[in-house]
């Protein structure tokens, strides 16, 4: 793969840092700013919510940029957003912070899909995706607890600095090996033209219950290992790390798999992610099979990434940038919705497994709608070959 890969994984590696370092410094943050662990949990509900933001406004915004021009400037914001975490003397600024960095997350990742897929030949663009995204999955398996031990050791602010240096690392990298690219010639009407296209909608639907569901099983996982499983609070930070290798592993395997069939690929892993979720559910009182059942959902649900990422690129060549930041928006979008139902399901009385369960019902869902996708016109089924450039052949509204 080519190295200039590598500049975007340790973007998204920051990235990851960011987003997720936050839940295990959160005491630490609430009691510097003397503000309760409900305040302080918007700054990661409020990170969320400006992702979804940024990755249609900022990639609209910036689509007619130079792409490694895009790709600087947004880690230029990052790095500003976390010093500004770092420096904050207030909950105020230390949120607007946060907000700075949420902005660029998912324009970076839905311009560095792009950039990533036009580096290599057509049968390894889901491939390079997700060795982008492998730094997103490496932040979970070995940043997220460093970090943690960093911001507990030496302070919290202490974790920020480090991650605007992973920023400044990054923004060299992306400089120095990323290719310039010309500017897109289309109009920002044209470019929103392409959700005129039913298999666009339908590529999101899918993103946003087939991630959806595995994220809302896990929102309340630590439940499920401390009250069913029977295991110590001081154990789910370790656990959580062979989630973590999961994901990692799931993702490099979904990106080769989806290189040699994109439509058996996705079926296939939501269907295996849907059995996962279910039979956790079934045997998460014990603890070997809550071991397995943590890699196996970690594997499965991120092997769906690169391969969600290429079917709208494929059906979206008009607009591959704005269409690949509006599915980054997808996946937070299905982040919300999933975590929401578990709630709902654990407020009604249901028990700790039942976010399980319920992750497991709405991939199903992404599963079925995936289905209807495939077999409607211009559908993996119909040998619809996925492209990136070249004529878009739209399904119409």
């Amino acid at each position: 793969m080519p190295i200039a890969l590598y500049a975007l994984a340790i973007g998204g590696f920051g990235i990851g840092l960011t987003e997720f370092v936050i839940a295990g410094l959160l005491p630490e943050v609430a009691a510097d700013f003397g503000v309760t662990e409900a305040v302080a949990g918007y700054l990661i509900s409020g990170y969320a919510l400006s992702v979804a933001v940024g990755a249609i406004a900022l990639t609209a915004a910036l689509g007619r940029v130079d792409r490694k021009k895009a790709l600087l400037g947004l880690m230029i914001l990052f790095i500003a957003g976390n010093l500004l975490s770092a420096v904050a003397p207030s909950y105020e600024l230390m949120l607007l912070g946060r907000i700075l960095a949420a902005l660029c997350h998912g324009a970076f990742f839905g311009i560095g899909a792009v950039v990533a897929a036009d580096l290599v030949p057509a049968d390894r663009r889901a491939g390079a995706i997700s060795i982008m995204f492998a730094g997103l999955t490496i932040a979970n398996v070995l940043g997220v607890p460093l970090g943690t031990f960093l911001g507990q050791a030496a302070g919290w602010r202490a974790t920020f600095w480090a991650i605007a240096a992973v920023g400044v690392a990054a923004m060299i990298g992306i400089a120095s090996l990323v290719k310039p690219t010309p500017a897109a010639s289309s109009s920002l009407a044209s470019e929103f033209a392409i959700f005129g296209n039913r298999q666009v909608w339908l590529s999101m639907l899918v993103t946003v219950l087939g991630f959806g569901g595995m994220f809302g099983a896990f929102s309340y996982i630590a439940y499920t290992l401390t009250e069913v499983s029977g295991f110590s609070s001081a154990a789910v930070p370790w656990l959580l790390v062979l989630f973590g290798l999961g994901l990692f592993a799931g993702n490099i395997a979904g990106g080769k798999a989806a290189d040699k069939d994109l439509g058996r690929t996705l079926g296939a892993l939501l269907l295996g992610l849907t059995i996962v979720l279910a039979v956790f559910a079934t045997v998460a009182g014990s603890r070997v099979a809550t071991i397995a059942g943590l890699l196996l959902m970690g594997g499965f649900g991120f092997a769906t990434v690169p391969g969600l990422q290429m079917r709208i690129l494929s059906h979206a060549a008009g607009a591959p940038t704005l269409a690949s930041g509006a599915n980054i928006a997808a996946f937070n979008v299905g982040n919300a919705f999933g975590a929401w139902i578990g709630g709902l399901t654990l407020a009604a009385g249901l028990g700790y497994t039942a976010p399980l369960w319920a992750g497991a019902a709405v991939t199903l869902a992404g599963l079925l709608v995936f289905l209807v996708a495939a077999v409607l016109p211009h559908g993996e089924f119909h040998r619809f070959s996925p492209a990136i450039s070249g004529q878009d052949r739209p399904g119409r509204l």
